[in-house]
């Protein structure tokens, strides 16, 4: 397999690997849809994002939302992962996984009052505020708990960050952040509140950017600000510098990496006392995981020939959501026929598509895998047309591990309740 599927992943005497497991061995074992990942694949990409940023002071929080598997949530604090999170209930993924609370940033528009509880008793690193009427919450509440809460203002550079519109956060017309020109007011009345202490500032402009430009420019714009912010006397610990570095979906792509992205942090930065704070989620696992379909029908039409396969929409929302591209590959190499095929899954939705127009030589039953699906995949997974959610696998060497059971149909409906 190309760059993009990750160093987990390898075909073998024409059969795909998953480090040195065939998959074709997890599928017949675990079924499908199964999402398998790498922690090989999982330890290489946090282990080279660390090792760019060597020379320089730093915490890379990963960000929970890509993939918040217990399993994944582990490996990552085990190697001295920090934690990104957007909600209480990540803090407390966090914690189960053995992940430490005063490495984690709390980021997100919408904190609740028990959230911000919960999160100032276990302790964590530090609140991304993103509005007066937050930063105004937060003070009260560390009041009324006794706490003096560590607050870092996520300020909005308007930068474009020439993503997907969906997953672009840094522009003035999103909803993230404080504006630019506000940032110096909020950081002065952020210093009369007497339950809050100014730890930093934060700001993350966007998702799955492959150039490294944009990031290069937040910097300056961030680094301008920490600058008139001494000259009044505020002195900040870190500036995290947020997420967002992408990676290729496509064999054929090209994307600026990890050494390009840490040449445009450091140059932009240099000299700097504070600690830099990373918020990586779909570069660390993204390209370390697959997830596993098989070939139900194949139906040949006029137009297109359609292949079902029993992944859906509800299985990996990006391509419904953002017409997203995942290269898909049989898990055996063998000879035939080449033919265009729309992979599509079987919900009720002419938007429940994986793949169109992919040139493959299939068979009903083959199994697929679907490349670059570690992030993102099952995270935003739903049970829509009462569809049990898949199992995750992951391969360490030769042990293939189930760190989620598949979901029985039985189990969706456990909760709900007939008015007698």
């Amino acid at each position: 397999m190309s760059a993009g599927a990750g160093t987990g992943f390898a075909y073998r005497d024409g059969a795909l690997h998953a480090e040195d497991v065939a998959l074709a061995s997890v599928a017949a074992r675990c079924g499908t849809p199964c999402y398998v990942y790498s922690k090989a694949a999982l330890t290489a990409a946090y282990r080279g994002f660390a090792a760019a940023f060597a020379s320089r002071r730093h915490l890379i929080c990963y960000a929970v939302k890509a993939n918040p598997n217990l399993a994944i949530l582990n490996v990552f604090a085990r190697l001295g992962a920090g934690f990104d999170i957007v909600s209480g209930g990540e803090l407390a993924r966090v914690i189960a996984a053995g992940g430490d609370p005063r490495k984690v940033v709390f980021s997100g528009v919408g904190k609740t009052v028990a959230e911000i509880r919960e999160a100032l008793t276990a302790e964590i690193l530090c609140f991304n505020v993103e509005s007066v009427a937050e930063l105004l919450r937060i003070d009260r509440i560390a009041g009324e708990l006794g706490r003096i809460a560590p607050v870092s203002l996520r300020v909005n550079p308007d930068v474009d960050a020439k993503t997907h519109p969906y997953i672009a956060t840094g522009l003035k017309d999103n909803k993230f952040g404080v504006a630019y020109g506000d940032a110096l007011a909020w950081y002065r009345r952020a210093r009369e509140l007497k339950n809050l202490r100014i730890e930093g500032i934060d700001c993350h402009i966007g998702s799955q950017l492959t150039d490294v430009a944009p990031f290069a420019a937040a910097v300056e714009r961030v680094i301008a600000l920490v600058e008139a912010l001494n000259a009044e006397g505020i002195t900040l610990s870190h500036i995290d510098v947020g997420g967002g570095l992408g990676i290729p979906y496509r064999a054929e792509e090209r994307a600026d990496g990890i050494a390009e992205y840490a040449a445009a942090i450091l140059n932009g930065s240099a000299n700097r006392r504070e600690t830099f704070l990373f918020e990586p989620g779909r570069y660390l696992t993204g390209n370390a995981g697959v997830l596993l379909t098989r070939v139900e029908y194949l139906k040949r039409g006029g137009e297109r020939n359609f292949a079902v396969v029993d992944a859906a929409m509800n299985d990996l929302m990006r391509p419904a959501l953002y017409d997203a591209w995942h290269d898909i590959v049989p898990l055996h190499e063998h000879a035939g026929t080449l033919e265009s095929w729309e992979i599509v899954g079987p919900v009720c939705e002419s938007g429940d598509f994986i793949g169109r127009d992919r040139r493959l030589a299939l068979q009903e039953g083959d199994v697929l895998a679907i490349r670059s699906a570690g992030a993102y995949g099952m995270s935003m997974s739903s049970n829509y047309n009462t569809r049990p959610r898949a199992a995750e696998v992951m391969i360490d060497g030769a042990n293939v591990h189930v760190i989620r059971k598949r979901e029985h149909v039985a189990e969706l409906f456990a909760n709900e309740t007939i008015p007698a």
